[in-house]
């Protein structure tokens, strides 16, 4: 573990399933950071890596995802969820595939949760200090896509998906003091995301939350400066990026399973092949 080293994990959806695979492959090589941050489902990933629960995001995202109580329309029709909630942040960690919170909380270093102020629009983070014995709560709120699941209230905010307002942290982590830092994206090099034709949904879906419908308005900006910063960031040797090196054929919402197992493997692949050159650079 070297010390100036953080991890950062984007988000995507199913799409985190790559993310999932890379950090599978730290776990069986003993690779480990003393600060992890992420949103959405790279955080939710990043909570099994923390409890180094080897097998257990795959168990998870894999076994569970055809299950209507995981996410389907039925469920949207039934509780205004894609995603189910509850079954995902409160039945399978707590009965299904238990999480190992002694693991978790006994691991010292930080995790960090991204999370989006519906109020204001402004990303809003959680540390271990911050979310203490509510980390599902916390996971729950990061990963609540506008639209697909309901708003969260959690410490007193009214919260939706991290990837909202600051999809890639990477910038949080350089200020957290972590000067090198090791990045999961989930997005083949190059791509740029359009701006969103769903405008006038936004307001009529949150006529209240004015910060929300500002974020979502220039979210694809910000996700387009971000990957530049990363880019950049890239080029000068201070991040390690290790991202999809095939075109990906998975969406936000994948419930094909032999599509995840390919992506799965794939994230596994492209962290293996990494791992030489994280060493060589004294990334690891």
């Amino acid at each position: 573990m070297k010390e100036n080293v953080g991890l950062v994990l984007e988000g995507g959806g199913m799409r985190g399933v790559y993310t999932a695979g890379a950090l599978e492959c730290f776990l069986e090589h003993n690779v480990y950071f003393p600060y992890v941050i992420g949103v959405s489902a790279g955080a939710s990933y990043g909570a099994s890596y923390m409890s180094q629960q080897a097998g257990r995001n795959k168990k998870v995202s894999l076994d569970y995802v055809t299950d209507p109580r995981y996410m389907s329309w039925r469920n949207f029709r039934q509780t205004g969820q894609f995603f189910g909630m509850d079954f995902i942040y409160n039945q399978i960690p707590n009965n299904m595939v238990p999480f190992d919170y002694e693991a978790f909380y006994g691991n010292k270093a930080e995790f960090k949760i991204g999370t989006t102020d519906v109020q204001s629009g402004e990303s809003v983070f959680y540390g271990k200090e911050d979310y203490k014995d509510e980390l599902l709560k916390a996971l729950e709120a990061s990963s609540s896509l506008p639209f697909l699941a309901p708003v969260v209230e959690f410490k007193g905010r009214k919260l939706l998906d991290g990837g909202i307002s600051d999809p890639i942290p990477l910038k949080l982590a350089q200020k957290d003091g972590y000067t090198k830092n090791v990045v999961i994206l989930t997005r083949n090099f190059g791509y740029r995301k359009s701006k969103s034709r769903f405008a006038f949904f936004v307001k009529r879906k949150y006529p209240q939350f004015t910060g929300l419908q500002q974020a979502l308005q220039v979210r694809y900006k910000l996700y387009n400066e971000t990957l530049e910063y990363v880019e950049q960031e890239e080029k000068n040797g201070n991040i390690f990026v290790i991202r999809p090196q095939e075109k990906l054929i998975v969406g936000r919402m994948e419930r094909d399973q032999q599509k995840l197992e390919n992506l799965y493997m794939q994230g596994y692949r492209d962290a293996k092949t990494a791992l030489k050159r994280m060493k060589e650079q004294a990334f690891i």
